[in-house]
């Protein structure tokens, strides 16, 4: 078995595979101050509660955003797991042409969503992962990772509108949202915020195809992703896995 580790600014998703089958994915909240003997607690709990053990893993692979958890995370994946970790970076083998001007600035999480793109649809392509920021990314059809853009985060966004706007509430993205037009301040905030994003994703969208050519595959991705793509009138392919599965094919690629 492999061990996947994704730390995002918001959550950490655990995967576990067995011979290329995700046997299950579990989140929990990034903390930052966390030691690592409660990190080491949690991951034993969600074995637990997924009916696996930690013996028999070939070993582990991390990609963070979070530079201060690498250390205590490998630290806790080796305690519990008792398995060799590697952790993403762009030395590893990816099959990627990085095309930068610092290869190593670019996060760890493109690379892995990159690599699953890759992997898993056909090229050109186009990924926009709506994670705490929004980040858009192109790969060419020879697999060269072109650049990409950086943008608000979906609930990023909204809690900076509502903190910076006294008569303007917090809201639950999760509530229905279905009028362009909002008739009260919570739907005219879901429009705005909603509709706004896919806007900006079907806009970004038409800006990289004039680029990379009108064959190119959109994917989305991210824990927003299954909410704004159905506003949206491009044709995105939503795979909240993507980090997950291209760490394991990195992971596959490096041992």
């Amino acid at each position: 078995m492999v061990l996947t580790v994704d730390v995002g600014n918001t959550n950490i998703v655990l995967s576990v595979y067995d011979h290329d089958i995700m046997l299950f994915s579990s989140r929990i909240s990034t903390v930052s101050n966390k030691m690592e003997d409660e990190y080491a607690i949690d991951f034993l709990n969600i074995l637990k509660l997924n009916d696996c053990t930690s013996q028999g893993f070939e070993g582990a692979i991390i990609s963070t955003v979070v530079p201060q958890l690498k250390s205590t995370l490998k630290k806790a994946v080796e305690r519990v797991f008792q398995c060799s970790v590697m952790v993403v970076s762009s030395e590893l083998k990816t099959g990627l042409n990085i095309c930068l001007t610092n290869p190593k600035s670019l996060g760890s999480d493109r690379i892995c969503d990159a690599v699953a793109v890759k992997g898993l649809y056909s090229l050109p392509a186009v990924i926009c992962d709506l994670g705490t920021a929004t980040t858009i990314s192109a790969i060419d059809k020879d697999a060269n990772f072109l650049g990409g853009s950086i943008f608000l985060g979906v609930n990023s966004s909204l809690k900076t509108l509502s903190n910076v706007t006294a008569q303007l509430p917090h809201i639950d993205l999760r509530e229905n949202c279905t009028e362009v037009i909002g008739k009260d301040t919570i739907s005219a905030m879901h429009s705005g915020v909603i509709f706004g994003m896919a806007s900006f994703m079907d806009g970004m969208a038409q800006r990289y195809k004039e680029v990379l050519g009108k064959d190119t595959i959109l994917i989305a991705t991210g824990g927003l992703s299954d909410l704004i793509v159905p506003h949206c009138k491009e044709n995105f392919i939503i795979n909240k896995n993507l980090v997950s599965e291209g760490l394991y094919m990195i992971f596959k690629m490096n041992t």
